[in-house]
């Protein structure tokens, strides 16, 4: 094994062949599985599935997982079969977004009789969102008045907040948008304004690089993209928990 980043097209294969017999699933969530992954930009998100995941196991996959990460991207979420099977309780939003939005690369994904509860979505979206505002302010303190950092700092927390969006859409039963600015807007319709789209579709073309924000705007816009997640977390601590 190398340290060389790999691409998709290497991993897969090379997972193959460090887990052997007990491998059953390699799978592609998030925005590479939905069509909004922006190369050089995106984290590409894999889950992996297998029977056991003994230490030498663990320690032979180590080198693929390294070179997978040298490349930018988070190690692959990798569960025992069983462990899948009953953490949809612990980790609502993922199993949420990995059911509706994944492509399978090796094997097959078990889905059956695996479902989120509605009371547990809405306690971790609301977590995940204070979780996030708290640490946007953590960062703007830490790079004050940089607008380059600033600028940064909008492209690369949006995929998280795009995440806690998905999450909004859902608990009011609907299916989350693929497209991340028509995602906003469905947050602002549901939320009634209190969440405005504006600074969110800006951040959102601003990371395509189809309009990037200007540095003379970059202060305004992150004042209302932090704002817009104050907002947000207000309207997830009044909504109500499900049965």
């Amino acid at each position: 094994m190398t340290s060389t980043p790999l691409t998709l097209e290497q991993l897969v294969p090379q997972l193959v062949n460090a887990y052997g017999a007990s491998l059953r699933t390699i799978a592609l969530y998030g925005s590479a599985a939905a069509g909004e992954h922006l190369p050089n930009r995106s984290d590409i998100n894999v889950l992996v599935l297998v029977d056991a995941l003994p230490l030498e196991v663990l320690r032979r996959v180590a080198a693929t997982s390294r070179a997978w990460s040298a490349a930018g991207n988070p190690p692959p979420l990798t569960m025992t079969v069983a462990e899948w099977r009953r953490s949809s309780d612990v980790f609502p939003m993922e199993y949420a977004d990995i059911l509706e939005r994944h492509r399978v690369l090796h094997g097959a994904l078990p889905t059956d009789g695996i479902t989120v509860a509605p009371r547990d979505l809405r306690l971790q979206v609301e977590q995940e969102a204070i979780g996030k505002l708290l640490r946007l302010r953590q960062h703007v303190m830490a790079i004050g008045d940089d607008r380059e950092k600033q600028s940064a700092l909008i492209a690369q927390s949006l995929s998280t907040i795009m995440a806690i969006f998905r999450g909004v859409v859902r608990l009011h039963g609907d299916r989350a948008d693929r497209e991340y600015d028509d995602l906003a807007r469905h947050v602002a319709h549901l939320t009634r304004n209190a969440v405005p789209a504006p600074p969110f579709e800006r951040a959102v073309a601003h990371r395509r690089g189809t309009a990037v924000i200007p540095p003379e705007d970059v202060p305004d816009v992150l004042a209302q993209y932090l704002d817009g997640m104050e907002h947000l977390v207000r309207y997830l601590d009044g909504f109500p928990t499900p049965a």
